[in-house]
């Protein structure tokens, strides 16, 4: 008796996720919007409605979490965003790459909250901003949020593209500063207080179409303190650790709510020699950062690893870059496991039309090895926390193209991936909502339901 309730109970729920898959696949196949509203059983037996609310993306152990629930980032960067947003005549490509993103299932995106010095400069000089552009990102954030778009922003740059550390130098020279290279950045008092001034800026912000504070707004999923940060000048990793464990409490001081990532790439470095092995070549552990010991610092919630095979190995393209992605993610999902005890996200992957032997199938065959890895980790409840692809561009915007852009509108084949991948996230997420002894922890994984995840 007991062994027919069992199967009559794994009959009812395989029936209830078909049909929900049915209506998802529907959805993604007609272009619309999947609809965030799950179905779930309490362990009553009752079915509920449930409509997740708007609320803060937080974390929970290894696993991000919203109102008490898993979620797992399907996203991509879109950079320019705010620059396209100051003038009108550009404006719409914001709202068209919004929509196009959500229209697989894209949840996230990573984008810049910063230009410094540059054209249409966010921050003309150190406490000097241009009100026209601060108006042009409070409508990238409220415009996200028609989309159910949650953002990644990233409050600098390590390069010079949009400013960045070198700008921050220049200013300090003009100012006086007796400084040798662009590394000062990382130590000089009067630099790091031109970047905790912009910090503050930022977080502080009132966006002037929702009239809501940057740092009380759901919308955005997490602040990133630098993109891609390198010190050559100190390989032990000394003075990056220092800024790091500096910057990721000050930003917690102003936003407690919000989660706080570094924006590294992965390198290892001198504090786990037995895990350089794993790095793309012998320059990457001398560039001053260190993965696992960048990340077990006070104020950090999550980790962040780049993937680019084609710059880091080599142009070619070969399997070789497949498979140095596989061994990578697995690398960077253990240690975020077993030593940080935190998600992990691989917030920039890609490979450039530029390379010799780039070909789409290739590419496509790159983003779903990085999506199976990752449906493999949270199907175990691992650190695996999601992908961000680089990058996501709207028609008519070929010409901003660096060799990554993928325009849905014109690569059908990886748009059906990119949509294949949201709804096996989505069926994931609503089979970790039961409340019954299958949910998907480790100890009680309800096979069933992961064997037909597999199946999609």
């Amino acid at each position: 008796m007991a062994t027919h309730i069992t199967i009559f109970f794994v009959v009812i729920i395989i029936l209830i996720f078909n049909g929900h898959t049915n209506g998802l696949l529907h959805g993604l196949n007609e272009g619309q919007v999947t609809d965030t509203t799950m179905h779930r059983v309490d362990c009553k037996g009752d079915v509920e409605i449930e409509d997740d609310a708007w609320m803060m993306v937080q974390k929970s152990g290894n696993q991000f979490v919203v109102n008490n629930q898993p979620f797992y980032v399907n996203g991509f960067n879109t950079y320019w965003l705010m620059v396209f947003a100051v003038d009108n005549s550009t404006r719409g490509k914001v709202t068209q790459v919004f929509q196009q993103a959500s229209d697989v299932g894209l949840t996230v995106c990573r984008t810049w909250a910063f230009n410094d010095g540059q054209w249409r400069a966010l921050q003309k000089k150190p406490y000097v901003y241009d009100e026209d552009v601060f108006k042009a990102l409070d409508f990238v954030v409220s415009e996200a949020k028609k989309f159910n778009i949650r953002l990644i922003l990233s409050l600098t740059n390590n390069w010079d593209a949009y400013g960045g550390k070198p700008q921050y130098v220049k200013w300090g020279k003009e100012a006086g500063l007796n400084l040798t290279n662009d590394d000062d950045f990382f130590s000089h008092p009067t630099l790091k207080s031109y970047y905790k001034s912009h910090v503050k800026t930022v977080l502080n912000r009132v966006n002037t179409v929702t009239n809501m504070t940057y740092k009380d707004d759901p919308t955005i999923f997490a602040w990133e303190l630098i993109n891609e940060p390198r010190c050559e000048s100190d390989p032990s990793g000394d003075k990056l650790q220092e800024w790091i464990e500096e910057m990721a409490v000050y930003v917690k001081t102003i936003d407690p709510k919000h989660l706080v990532e570094i924006g590294l790439e992965g390198f290892y470095g001198p504090s786990t020699p037995n895990k350089v092995q794993y790095n793309p070549n012998t320059y990457a552990q001398q560039v001053g950062t260190d993965f696992i010991r960048n990340h077990q610092v006070l104020g950090v919630d999550f980790a962040s690893v780049h993937i680019y095979a084609d710059s880091w190995i080599s142009p070619s393209i070969s399997n070789d870059h497949i498979a140095f992605t596989k061994s990578w993610m697995q690398s960077h999902i253990d240690d975020a496991e077993n030593y940080l005890g935190m998600p992990v996200v691989f917030s920039e992957f890609g490979v450039s039309k530029k390379d010799p032997g780039y070909n789409e199938s290739y590419r496509d065959n790159l983003i779903s090895t990085v999506y199976n890895t990752l449906l493999d980790s949270a199907k175990k409840g691992g650190s695996g926390g999601g992908s961000l692809l680089w990058q996501v561009f709207p028609d008519g915007t070929e010409y901003m193209d660096d060799g990554y852009a993928i325009i849905l509108s014109k690569s059908p084949s990886t748009s059906s991936i990119i949509s294949r991948h949201s709804t096996r996230l989505t069926l994931f997420n609503s089979l970790c909502k039961w409340k019954c002894h299958w949910g998907c922890k480790k100890k009680h994984e309800f096979d069933g339901g992961f064997h037909f995840l597999d199946e999609l």
